[in-house]
Protein backbone atom coordinates (compact mmCIF):
# COMPACT_ATOMS: atom_id res chain seq x y z
CA UNK A 1 0.00 0.00 0.00
CA UNK A 2 1.55 3.31 -1.07
CA UNK A 3 1.81 6.17 1.39
CA UNK A 4 0.41 9.56 0.43
CA UNK A 5 3.95 10.72 -0.43
CA UNK A 6 4.63 7.61 -2.54
CA UNK A 7 1.35 8.08 -4.37
CA UNK A 8 2.43 11.57 -5.45
CA UNK A 9 6.04 10.67 -6.27
CA UNK A 10 5.44 10.22 -10.00
CA UNK A 11 4.58 13.88 -10.40
CA UNK A 12 7.24 16.39 -11.42
CA UNK A 13 6.96 20.00 -10.32
CA UNK A 14 3.97 21.18 -8.29
CA UNK A 15 2.00 17.98 -7.79
CA UNK A 16 -1.45 19.46 -7.58
CA UNK A 17 -0.94 21.44 -10.81
CA UNK A 18 -0.05 18.30 -12.72
CA UNK A 19 -3.18 16.65 -11.36
CA UNK A 20 -5.23 19.72 -12.32
CA UNK A 21 -3.83 19.58 -15.87
CA UNK A 22 -4.69 15.89 -16.08
CA UNK A 23 -8.26 16.52 -14.93
CA UNK A 24 -8.66 19.40 -17.42
CA UNK A 25 -7.53 17.12 -20.21
CA UNK A 26 -9.97 14.41 -19.16
CA UNK A 27 -12.82 16.92 -19.06
CA UNK A 28 -11.81 18.27 -22.48
CA UNK A 29 -11.88 14.70 -23.86
CA UNK A 30 -15.43 14.28 -22.57
CA UNK A 31 -14.68 11.77 -19.82
CA UNK A 32 -16.90 13.98 -17.66
CA UNK A 33 -19.35 16.03 -19.68
CA UNK A 34 -20.85 19.39 -18.84
CA UNK A 35 -23.06 19.15 -15.77
CA UNK A 36 -21.58 15.78 -14.77
CA UNK A 37 -20.55 15.19 -11.17
CA UNK A 38 -16.92 14.24 -10.57
CA UNK A 39 -16.28 11.04 -8.59
CA UNK A 40 -16.05 11.42 -4.82
CA UNK A 41 -12.65 12.55 -3.54
CA UNK A 42 -11.48 9.21 -2.20
CA UNK A 43 -12.33 7.31 -5.39
CA UNK A 44 -10.76 9.94 -7.63
CA UNK A 45 -7.61 10.19 -5.49
CA UNK A 46 -7.21 6.42 -5.52
CA UNK A 47 -7.72 6.28 -9.29
CA UNK A 48 -5.02 8.91 -9.82
CA UNK A 49 -2.80 7.46 -7.07
CA UNK A 50 -2.43 10.80 -5.32
CA UNK A 51 -3.20 11.96 -1.81
CA UNK A 52 -6.49 13.55 -0.82
CA UNK A 53 -4.72 16.85 -0.07
CA UNK A 54 -3.12 16.95 -3.51
CA UNK A 55 -6.45 16.18 -5.18
CA UNK A 56 -8.23 18.91 -3.21
CA UNK A 57 -5.64 21.52 -4.24
CA UNK A 58 -5.96 20.40 -7.86
CA UNK A 59 -9.76 20.65 -7.78
CA UNK A 60 -9.47 24.09 -6.16
CA UNK A 61 -7.45 25.13 -9.21
CA UNK A 62 -10.28 23.95 -11.46
CA UNK A 63 -12.83 25.80 -9.35
CA UNK A 64 -10.76 28.99 -9.57
CA UNK A 65 -10.51 28.88 -13.37
CA UNK A 66 -14.20 28.01 -13.81
CA UNK A 67 -13.72 24.46 -15.10
CA UNK A 68 -15.77 22.92 -12.27
CA UNK A 69 -18.18 24.13 -9.62
CA UNK A 70 -18.56 22.96 -6.03
CA UNK A 71 -22.11 22.66 -4.69
CA UNK A 72 -22.48 22.47 -0.96
CA UNK A 73 -23.72 19.06 0.15
CA UNK A 74 -23.88 17.75 -3.43
CA UNK A 75 -20.35 17.47 -4.84
CA UNK A 76 -18.23 18.92 -7.64
CA UNK A 77 -19.67 19.36 -11.14
CA UNK A 78 -18.22 20.18 -14.54
CA UNK A 79 -19.25 23.62 -15.76
CA UNK A 80 -20.54 23.91 -19.33
CA UNK A 81 -17.96 25.26 -21.75
CA UNK A 82 -18.75 28.45 -23.69
CA UNK A 83 -20.03 27.72 -27.15
CA UNK A 84 -18.75 29.16 -30.43
CA UNK A 85 -19.83 32.55 -31.71
CA UNK A 86 -19.62 36.14 -30.58
CA UNK A 87 -22.11 35.86 -27.73
CA UNK A 88 -22.15 33.71 -24.58
CA UNK A 89 -23.59 30.24 -24.92
CA UNK A 90 -27.06 29.77 -23.48
CA UNK A 91 -27.42 27.34 -20.62
CA UNK A 92 -30.36 25.26 -19.35
CA UNK A 93 -30.54 23.77 -15.88
CA UNK A 94 -32.17 20.35 -15.49
CA UNK A 95 -33.27 19.17 -12.04
CA UNK A 96 -34.56 15.59 -11.75
CA UNK A 97 -35.13 13.29 -8.75
CA UNK A 98 -32.74 10.59 -9.97
CA UNK A 99 -29.97 10.16 -12.53
CA UNK A 100 -30.02 6.35 -12.31
CA UNK A 101 -33.69 5.27 -12.64
CA UNK A 102 -36.38 6.41 -15.08
CA UNK A 103 -34.89 9.85 -15.78
CA UNK A 104 -31.71 8.98 -17.74
CA UNK A 105 -33.75 8.53 -20.90
CA UNK A 106 -35.65 11.76 -20.21
CA UNK A 107 -32.31 13.56 -19.89
CA UNK A 108 -31.09 11.87 -23.08
CA UNK A 109 -34.00 13.42 -24.98
CA UNK A 110 -33.26 16.82 -23.46
CA UNK A 111 -29.58 16.61 -24.42
CA UNK A 112 -30.45 15.68 -28.02
CA UNK A 113 -32.49 18.83 -28.55
CA UNK A 114 -30.28 21.25 -26.65
CA UNK A 115 -27.06 19.93 -28.20
CA UNK A 116 -28.47 20.43 -31.69
CA UNK A 117 -29.45 23.98 -30.70
CA UNK A 118 -26.03 24.83 -29.27
CA UNK A 119 -27.40 25.14 -25.73
CA UNK A 120 -25.46 23.80 -22.74
CA UNK A 121 -26.97 21.55 -20.07
CA UNK A 122 -26.32 21.68 -16.34
CA UNK A 123 -27.74 18.53 -14.71
CA UNK A 124 -28.60 18.20 -11.03
CA UNK A 125 -30.40 15.56 -8.96
CA UNK A 126 -32.56 16.11 -5.88
CA UNK A 127 -32.21 12.45 -4.82
CA UNK A 128 -35.88 12.56 -3.73
CA UNK A 129 -34.91 14.92 -0.90
CA UNK A 130 -36.70 18.26 -0.53
CA UNK A 131 -33.74 19.96 1.16
CA UNK A 132 -31.38 18.83 -1.60
CA UNK A 133 -33.94 19.94 -4.19
CA UNK A 134 -34.09 23.43 -2.69
CA UNK A 135 -30.30 23.73 -2.60
CA UNK A 136 -29.82 22.41 -6.14
CA UNK A 137 -32.45 24.77 -7.56
CA UNK A 138 -30.74 27.69 -5.85
CA UNK A 139 -27.36 26.57 -7.18
CA UNK A 140 -28.71 26.33 -10.73
CA UNK A 141 -30.12 29.86 -10.49
CA UNK A 142 -26.87 31.21 -9.09
CA UNK A 143 -24.98 29.63 -11.99
CA UNK A 144 -26.93 31.92 -14.31
CA UNK A 145 -28.99 29.46 -16.34
CA UNK A 146 -31.25 30.87 -19.04
CA UNK A 147 -34.04 28.35 -18.49
CA UNK A 148 -35.04 25.44 -16.26
CA UNK A 149 -36.49 21.96 -16.79
CA UNK A 150 -37.81 20.75 -13.46
CA UNK A 151 -39.19 17.50 -12.04
CA UNK A 152 -39.98 18.59 -8.46
CA UNK A 153 -40.87 16.10 -5.73
CA UNK A 154 -44.47 17.29 -5.51
CA UNK A 155 -45.56 14.00 -3.92
CA UNK A 156 -43.37 14.75 -0.88
CA UNK A 157 -44.61 18.31 -0.32
CA UNK A 158 -47.30 19.34 2.19
CA UNK A 159 -48.73 21.89 -0.29
CA UNK A 160 -47.63 20.98 -3.78
CA UNK A 161 -49.90 23.48 -5.52
CA UNK A 162 -48.43 26.35 -3.52
CA UNK A 163 -44.95 25.25 -4.60
CA UNK A 164 -46.01 25.17 -8.26
CA UNK A 165 -47.58 28.62 -7.90
CA UNK A 166 -44.34 29.98 -6.43
CA UNK A 167 -42.38 28.76 -9.46
CA UNK A 168 -43.96 31.63 -11.41
CA UNK A 169 -41.63 33.95 -9.52
CA UNK A 170 -38.58 32.37 -11.15
CA UNK A 171 -36.62 34.95 -13.17
CA UNK A 172 -36.18 32.56 -16.13
CA UNK A 173 -38.57 30.44 -18.22
CA UNK A 174 -39.27 26.92 -16.96
CA UNK A 175 -41.12 23.75 -17.95
CA UNK A 176 -42.15 20.89 -15.66
CA UNK A 177 -41.05 17.35 -16.53
CA UNK A 178 -43.37 14.44 -15.65
CA UNK A 179 -45.22 16.77 -13.30
CA UNK A 180 -48.25 19.03 -13.49
CA UNK A 181 -50.10 21.33 -11.07
CA UNK A 182 -52.06 19.07 -8.69
CA UNK A 183 -54.92 21.53 -8.05
CA UNK A 184 -54.66 24.16 -10.75
CA UNK A 185 -56.92 27.13 -11.25
CA UNK A 186 -58.65 27.15 -14.66
CA UNK A 187 -56.15 29.73 -15.90
CA UNK A 188 -53.04 28.13 -14.41
CA UNK A 189 -50.20 29.01 -16.84
CA UNK A 190 -47.75 26.30 -15.77
CA UNK A 191 -46.19 24.63 -18.84
CA UNK A 192 -45.49 20.91 -18.59
CA UNK A 193 -44.82 17.70 -20.50
CA UNK A 194 -45.76 14.48 -18.76
CA UNK A 195 -46.72 10.86 -19.30
CA UNK A 196 -50.41 10.00 -19.05
CA UNK A 197 -49.83 7.29 -16.44
CA UNK A 198 -53.53 6.60 -15.94
CA UNK A 199 -54.02 6.14 -19.68
CA UNK A 200 -51.14 3.68 -19.75
CA UNK A 201 -52.71 1.58 -17.00
CA UNK A 202 -56.03 1.52 -18.86
CA UNK A 203 -54.21 0.40 -22.01
CA UNK A 204 -52.76 -2.55 -20.08
CA UNK A 205 -56.09 -3.49 -18.52
CA UNK A 206 -57.81 -3.34 -21.89
CA UNK A 207 -55.23 -5.79 -23.22
CA UNK A 208 -55.79 -8.14 -20.27
CA UNK A 209 -59.55 -7.88 -20.83
CA UNK A 210 -59.06 -8.88 -24.48
CA UNK A 211 -57.24 -12.01 -23.26
CA UNK A 212 -60.24 -13.04 -21.17
CA UNK A 213 -59.21 -11.81 -17.72
CA UNK A 214 -62.10 -10.60 -15.60
CA UNK A 215 -60.69 -10.62 -12.04
CA UNK A 216 -57.61 -8.44 -11.61
CA UNK A 217 -55.39 -7.14 -8.83
CA UNK A 218 -53.11 -4.15 -8.35
CA UNK A 219 -49.81 -4.47 -6.52
CA UNK A 220 -48.89 -0.81 -6.09
CA UNK A 221 -46.61 1.63 -4.38
CA UNK A 222 -46.90 4.61 -2.06
CA UNK A 223 -44.88 7.82 -2.00
CA UNK A 224 -43.54 7.81 -5.56
CA UNK A 225 -44.08 10.46 -8.19
CA UNK A 226 -46.45 8.31 -10.26
CA UNK A 227 -48.00 6.05 -7.58
CA UNK A 228 -51.24 7.99 -7.06
CA UNK A 229 -51.79 8.51 -10.78
CA UNK A 230 -51.27 4.82 -11.49
CA UNK A 231 -53.67 3.84 -8.68
CA UNK A 232 -56.36 6.18 -9.96
CA UNK A 233 -55.81 4.85 -13.47
CA UNK A 234 -56.25 1.28 -12.25
CA UNK A 235 -59.51 2.12 -10.47
CA UNK A 236 -60.89 4.05 -13.44
CA UNK A 237 -59.77 1.47 -16.00
CA UNK A 238 -61.09 -1.58 -14.17
CA UNK A 239 -64.43 0.18 -13.63
CA UNK A 240 -64.62 1.27 -17.29
CA UNK A 241 -63.90 -2.24 -18.57
CA UNK A 242 -66.19 -4.01 -16.09
CA UNK A 243 -63.32 -5.93 -14.44
CA UNK A 244 -63.82 -7.23 -10.93
CA UNK A 245 -61.34 -6.28 -8.22
CA UNK A 246 -61.97 -8.53 -5.20
CA UNK A 247 -61.44 -7.13 -1.74
CA UNK A 248 -57.83 -7.03 -0.64
CA UNK A 249 -56.18 -7.47 -4.06
CA UNK A 250 -55.60 -3.77 -4.78
CA UNK A 251 -52.85 -3.03 -2.27
CA UNK A 252 -50.20 -0.29 -2.12
CA UNK A 253 -47.11 -0.19 0.10
CA UNK A 254 -44.08 2.03 0.44
CA UNK A 255 -41.88 -1.07 0.11
CA UNK A 256 -42.94 -4.65 -0.58
CA UNK A 257 -41.21 -7.26 1.58
CA UNK A 258 -40.86 -10.88 0.52
CA UNK A 259 -43.37 -11.92 3.19
CA UNK A 260 -45.93 -9.36 2.02
CA UNK A 261 -45.54 -10.42 -1.59
CA UNK A 262 -46.05 -14.07 -0.62
CA UNK A 263 -49.22 -13.23 1.32
CA UNK A 264 -50.50 -11.16 -1.60
CA UNK A 265 -50.02 -14.05 -4.06
CA UNK A 266 -51.89 -16.42 -1.76
CA UNK A 267 -54.77 -13.98 -1.43
CA UNK A 268 -54.98 -13.48 -5.19
CA UNK A 269 -55.11 -17.24 -5.73
CA UNK A 270 -57.81 -17.63 -3.08
CA UNK A 271 -59.82 -14.77 -4.64
CA UNK A 272 -59.76 -16.15 -8.16
CA UNK A 273 -57.59 -13.34 -9.53
CA UNK A 274 -56.01 -14.29 -12.86
CA UNK A 275 -54.02 -11.13 -13.65
CA UNK A 276 -52.11 -8.54 -11.62
CA UNK A 277 -50.92 -5.09 -12.62
CA UNK A 278 -47.72 -4.02 -10.78
CA UNK A 279 -46.20 -0.58 -10.39
CA UNK A 280 -42.52 -1.21 -10.97
CA UNK A 281 -40.60 -3.85 -12.89
CA UNK A 282 -38.75 -5.14 -9.84
CA UNK A 283 -41.92 -5.69 -7.81
CA UNK A 284 -43.46 -7.43 -10.80
CA UNK A 285 -40.42 -9.70 -11.15
CA UNK A 286 -40.60 -10.55 -7.43
CA UNK A 287 -44.30 -11.34 -7.83
CA UNK A 288 -43.52 -13.75 -10.68
CA UNK A 289 -40.86 -15.52 -8.62
CA UNK A 290 -43.18 -15.88 -5.64
CA UNK A 291 -46.13 -17.07 -7.76
CA UNK A 292 -43.97 -19.80 -9.25
CA UNK A 293 -42.70 -20.76 -5.81
CA UNK A 294 -46.30 -21.27 -4.73
CA UNK A 295 -46.98 -23.52 -7.72
CA UNK A 296 -48.74 -21.02 -9.96
CA UNK A 297 -47.86 -20.97 -13.64
CA UNK A 298 -47.12 -17.55 -15.12
CA UNK A 299 -48.89 -16.60 -17.32
CA UNK A 300 -51.27 -19.59 -17.43
CA UNK A 301 -52.56 -19.27 -13.87
CA UNK A 302 -51.54 -15.65 -13.22
CA UNK A 303 -50.76 -13.04 -15.87
CA UNK A 304 -48.50 -10.16 -14.82
CA UNK A 305 -48.08 -6.70 -16.34
CA UNK A 306 -45.53 -4.19 -15.03
CA UNK A 307 -45.28 -0.43 -15.20
CA UNK A 308 -42.03 1.44 -16.09
CA UNK A 309 -40.26 -0.92 -18.54
CA UNK A 310 -36.82 -0.15 -17.11
CA UNK A 311 -35.64 -3.75 -16.64
CA UNK A 312 -38.78 -5.65 -17.67
CA UNK A 313 -37.06 -7.56 -20.46
CA UNK A 314 -33.98 -8.86 -18.62
CA UNK A 315 -35.40 -11.76 -16.57
CA UNK A 316 -35.86 -15.37 -17.64
CA UNK A 317 -39.56 -14.53 -18.13
CA UNK A 318 -39.68 -11.14 -19.91
CA UNK A 319 -42.42 -8.95 -18.49
CA UNK A 320 -45.20 -7.33 -20.44
CA UNK A 321 -44.91 -3.69 -19.46
CA UNK A 322 -46.37 -0.24 -19.88
CA UNK A 323 -43.50 1.81 -21.31
CA UNK A 324 -43.64 5.57 -20.68
CA UNK A 325 -42.27 7.66 -23.57
CA UNK A 326 -39.33 8.94 -21.53
CA UNK A 327 -37.10 10.15 -24.34
CA UNK A 328 -40.04 11.86 -26.03
CA UNK A 329 -40.91 13.65 -22.78
CA UNK A 330 -37.39 15.08 -22.70
CA UNK A 331 -37.44 16.05 -26.36
CA UNK A 332 -40.78 17.87 -26.20
CA UNK A 333 -39.98 19.59 -22.90
CA UNK A 334 -36.66 20.88 -24.26
CA UNK A 335 -38.32 22.18 -27.41
CA UNK A 336 -41.03 23.83 -25.34
CA UNK A 337 -38.47 25.52 -23.12
CA UNK A 338 -36.43 26.81 -26.07
CA UNK A 339 -39.59 28.32 -27.54
CA UNK A 340 -40.32 30.04 -24.24
CA UNK A 341 -36.74 31.28 -23.97
CA UNK A 342 -37.03 32.79 -27.46
CA UNK A 343 -40.56 34.22 -27.18
CA UNK A 344 -40.47 35.40 -23.58
CA UNK A 345 -43.80 36.47 -22.11
CA UNK A 346 -45.50 36.02 -25.48
CA UNK A 347 -45.01 32.23 -25.38
CA UNK A 348 -48.26 30.28 -24.97
CA UNK A 349 -48.71 28.05 -21.92
CA UNK A 350 -48.52 24.54 -23.36
CA UNK A 351 -49.66 21.40 -21.52
CA UNK A 352 -48.73 18.07 -23.08
CA UNK A 353 -49.80 14.57 -22.02
CA UNK A 354 -48.18 11.61 -23.79
CA UNK A 355 -49.77 8.16 -23.81
CA UNK A 356 -47.36 5.29 -23.02
CA UNK A 357 -46.94 2.18 -25.15
CA UNK A 358 -47.78 -1.35 -24.08
CA UNK A 359 -44.92 -3.76 -24.83
CA UNK A 360 -46.34 -7.29 -24.82
CA UNK A 361 -43.91 -9.99 -23.73
CA UNK A 362 -44.20 -13.45 -22.16
CA UNK A 363 -45.65 -12.66 -18.73
CA UNK A 364 -49.20 -11.99 -19.88
CA UNK A 365 -49.59 -14.94 -22.20
CA UNK A 366 -50.83 -13.48 -25.44
CA UNK A 367 -50.88 -10.79 -28.07
CA UNK A 368 -53.86 -8.50 -28.61
CA UNK A 369 -56.82 -10.26 -30.17
CA UNK A 370 -58.04 -9.03 -33.55
CA UNK A 371 -61.30 -7.88 -31.99
CA UNK A 372 -59.69 -5.89 -29.20
CA UNK A 373 -60.14 -2.10 -29.59
CA UNK A 374 -56.41 -1.41 -29.47
CA UNK A 375 -53.98 0.58 -31.56
CA UNK A 376 -52.19 -1.28 -34.36
CA UNK A 377 -49.35 -3.50 -33.17
CA UNK A 378 -45.97 -4.06 -34.78
CA UNK A 379 -43.02 -6.30 -34.05
CA UNK A 380 -40.31 -4.71 -31.93
CA UNK A 381 -36.60 -5.50 -32.21
CA UNK A 382 -36.85 -7.57 -29.03
CA UNK A 383 -39.55 -9.76 -30.55
CA UNK A 384 -42.17 -8.18 -28.31
CA UNK A 385 -45.42 -6.68 -29.51
CA UNK A 386 -45.75 -2.93 -29.12
CA UNK A 387 -49.24 -1.49 -28.74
Amino acid sequence: MKSAEDKDSFLLGPKYRRVAEHLRAEIARGVWGAGTQLPVERDLADALEVSINTLRRAVSELVADGTVQRRQGAGTFVRPRPGPGPGPRRLVGVLVPSTTYYYPRVVEGIRQVLRDSGVGVLLASSKYDLAVERDELRALRETGVDGLLLAPNLHLMPDAQEYVDCLRELPVPYVLLERCPPQPAPDDPTPYVRTDHGGGVCLALRHLRSLGHRRVGHLGRLHTGSADLVARGFDAGSDLLGMEVPEGVSVRRAVWTAEETAAYVRHCADSGVTAVFCLGDRDAASLVVEARRQGLRVPDDLAVVAYDDEVADVGDLPLTAVSPPKTEVGVLAARMLLARMDAGAAAPAERVDLLPRLVVRASCGGTPSAAAPLAAASASPQGATVV
